[in-house]
């Protein structure tokens, strides 16, 4: 069949790829062993040999094999792997890639719980040199003989700021070093980031994916462009795979089968239900945010908004040239923050939680919660205010979003 539209993949992948008894997705797999009528085929699942089988759910399920081939086709990647959570994933990509006395160059702006994994990783010996990636220049500056990676996120949560993407995807290329880009925030949808030479994509599928903040996972995608057979800390038993599989041969190995952070079938089936409206969901989210933006933008009680489809964001040409849309991620601060709490109080509609990418609007104060932990200094460098309020879009009507904002912001 000639290659299909992006939602039409998701929709009929299943079907297409054959289910049993006519079914068009693929069921729940709820066994967690895998039996074979000959010995041989089982001695071939554990050595590699045989191809496609399962042995113990902890490392996969046709469940989750389904997820993958979903998310590997819509990533325009070689394969993936489906983890318990996003956080999951991104562990597991360094914690089995990188050791002691290896160096991680990264962007300053990112997930908080990425940014305390990052204290983690120093104290197992990775250094770890966090920058801020808007320009390719300050990456490489940042680059030395034992750096082997260098991360970013497409759009930072909360403040949106964007990397140089396409840039440092030409020095990681020129360098030898692995690119790995977190693509949650704009998801597949929106932007691949094959498309700048990444090595290995990042979703967390709990939120632009699965968007119904209904099931948690994680997925890491490799695009096919690393030549794993030079990267150094591939060990001997994965070398036998291709130079485009070693590395994620082993995460799998080592992040599932050694970690355990296994995604359940039954979650698989939740995201990949979810997944089936990722191109409508993140369209009406995305013009919902914009609105939303433009309208804060224009109020004269809001101090700034950080929204990367706005012209006054500093990576607005960037956004424009690489992503769809903007996606549902905004932030926005009062010129009064006295008033941030009384505001957020008033909105009837925003759901006061922690989540993204939900069908639902988000809304949560940025410093005294999911950024209280890193303290008053990380958040300066961070570039979050005490005031700093971040919102999820979700996929109600504007004119009711903007009629709550109204009413709401009479108290700042």
């Amino acid at each position: 069949m000639d290659k299909q539209g992006f939602t039409t993949g998701i929709v009929h992948g299943d079907r297409n790829a054959g289910v049993e008894h006519g079914g068009l997705r693929q069921p729940i797999h709820t066994s967690v062993q895998y039996g074979f009528e000959r010995v041989e085929d089982l001695i071939g699942v554990f050595q590699g040999t045989k191809k496609g089988g399962y042995n113990y759910a902890r490392q996969g399920t046709p469940t989750t094999a389904a997820l993958e081939r979903k998310l590997t086709m819509l990533e325009e990647g070689v394969g993936s792997i489906c983890f318990s959570t996003g956080m999951a994933a991104i562990t597991a990509v360094f914690l089995t890639l990188l050791r002691a006395g290896d160096h991680l160059v990264a962007s300053r702006y990112v997930f908080g719980n990425t940014n305390s994994l990052f204290g983690t990783l120093r104290t197992l010996g990775v250094e770890v040199t966090t920058v801020d990636a808007g320009t390719r220049e300050n990456v490489a500056d940042a680059i030395r003989p034992n750096t082997r990676m260098v991360f970013v996120e497409t759009i930072a949560n909360p403040g949106t700021q964007i990397p140089d993407l396409l840039r440092i995807g030409e020095l990681c290329r020129e360098r030898g070093l692995a690119y790995v880009v977190d693509n949650t925030i704009t998801s597949p949808a929106l932007f691949k980031p094959k498309h700048v030479n990444a090595s290995l994509v990042i979703n967390s599928l709990t939120k632009t994916i699965a968007g119904h903040g209904a099931a948690l996972g994680g997925a890491v995608t490799d695009t096919g462009l690393f030549d794993w057979s030079q990267y150094p800390n591939i060990a001997d038993d994965y070398r036998r795979a291709g130079r485009t599989e070693q590395g994620l041969l082993q995460i799998r190995k080592k992040g599932l089968r050694d970690m355990g952070a296994a995604l359940s079938s039954e979650q698989a089936h939740q995201i990949a239900l979810g997944a089936e409206t990722l191109a409508l969901r993140v369209a009406k989210c995305s013009e919902n945010a914009l609105a939303l933006a433009q309208y804060l933008e224009r109020h004269e009680a809001i101090g700034q908004v950080f929204y990367p489809g706005l012209e006054s964001h500093p990576q607005h040409g960037i956004a424009k040239s690489l992503f769809r849309s903007g996606s549902w991620l905004l932030s926005f601060e009062l010129r009064d923050p006295a008033n941030m709490l009384d505001v957020i109080n008033a909105l009837r509609l925003p759901v006061k939680a922690t989540g993204l990418g939900d069908t639902r609007t988000l809304i949560i104060p940025v410093a005294p919660t999911i950024f209280f932990e890193a303290g008053a200094q990380t958040r300066k460098e961070m570039g979050i205010s005490d005031g700093m309020i971040r919102l999820s879009a979700g996929i109600e009507e504007i004119e009711d979003l903007v009629a709550d904002f109204e009413q709401a912001l009479r108290l700042a």
